[in-house]
């Protein structure tokens, strides 16, 4: 697991006046010098890749053998459970299809979220009249078929071989139903089975061996063996919150000695819908780092999934490279 910030990137939280207390409620813009998965995007380097290395390479590393993981060199030989990933609240919920401000947590595809970084992806699946799909509550506010979001995963995946993808499902459908589609998409040839015998495989194995999407679902377990029941390997805090004074990092499912820690990091408004307004104020670095700080206090680890709504607004991309770039030995 990952257990502390230390080192440099401590040091540069102390001096930016981050403290465990609270969430900062200034608004942040963009992070203009987040990379894209293949290094390729973000603030100009010397030699134009966009790592600003001066290596050409693009991986950060200013060694110019271009290798990345999930966007840094440095991550390869991470294993999984060392790694911060930066995930999405209902991310098929979206303005981008069709969904209404009534139930709608992100504004782009799931495409375009993992373009950006995303490497969590927390969906809804239930019955539609042709097959499974994605709702936020009721369907009858907006559904889009679980097939053709997957097949956006399946094609983001297939352009950058180096990536690892988790998706949680909160799972209304059977593994068996769900398991139609990943056959269909060819998704099914991306997934990782967990073999809880040994440790968490690096992401570079998990890359090598061309099974780099892990899959997780709230309710139901195996089989099929790929089809996790996610909190037999992960447990998360709250999740209902409409203000960031009451953030809280207590345990609320599965069990603290599991290996992965997800920090749910978003606010509803008064009455209980996805709020952007929320996003922006609790979307800051000063934000995010404030919560994983207060978090690591209190069980002294890093997430390892760090979500939110609206990861548009504000630095959530840019918070977790700064997370991941200076860990513990």
């Amino acid at each position: 697991m990952v257990s502390s910030v230390s080192g440099t990137s401590l040091l540069l939280l102390l001096l930016s006046g981050v403290s465990s207390s609270g969430c900062g409620d200034e608004r942040g813009g963009q992070d203009s010098e987040v990379k894209d998965s293949s290094g390729d995007l973000g603030s100009a380097g010397e030699s134009g890749d966009g790592d600003g290395d001066g290596d050409g390479d693009g991986d950060g590393d200013g060694d110019g053998d271009g290798e990345v993981c999930n966007g840094l060199a440095k991550l390869c030989d991470r294993a999984f459970n060392e790694v911060v990933f930066a995930g999405t609240h209902n991310a098929h919920a979206s303005f981008a299809y069709g969904f209404t401000v009534f139930n709608a947590n992100q504004n782009e595809t799931v495409g375009k979220q993992l373009l950006d970084g995303m490497r969590v992806l927390l969906m809804d699946t239930y019955y539609g009249d042709e097959g499974v799909v994605l709702c936020h509550g009721t369907c009858s506010l907006g559904s889009i078929a679980h097939a053709s979001v997957l097949e956006e995963i399946v094609d983001f995946m297939e352009m950058h071989p180096n990536e690892v993808v988790s998706i949680v499902y909160q799972d209304g459908v059977s593994p068996e139903d769900l398991a139609v589609d990943f056959e269909s998409t060819g998704a099914i040839d991306l997934v990782f089975t967990r073999d809880g015998s040994t440790p968490w495989p690096t992401l570079r194995e998990m890359i090598d061996s061309g099974t780099r999407l892990f899959v997780t679902a709230e309710s139901a377990g195996p089989p099929p063996a790929w089809h996790h029941y996610v909190w037999e390997y992960a447990w998360d805090t709250p999740y209902s919150f409409t203000s960031a004074d009451e953030f809280s990092c207590v345990l609320n499912r599965g069990s603290a000695d599991n290996d992965l820690f997800q920090i749910n990091h978003w606010l509803g408004n008064s009455i209980g819908l996805p709020s952007e307004e929320g996003a922006i104020m609790v979307n800051t670095q000063e934000a995010l780092l404030s919560r994983v700080l207060a978090c690591r206090e209190q069980w002294a680890r890093l997430p390892n999934f760090l979500v939110v709504d609206f990861y548009d607004q504000g630095e959530l991309a840019a918070t977790v490279e700064l997370l991941n770039v200076d860990p513990p030995p």
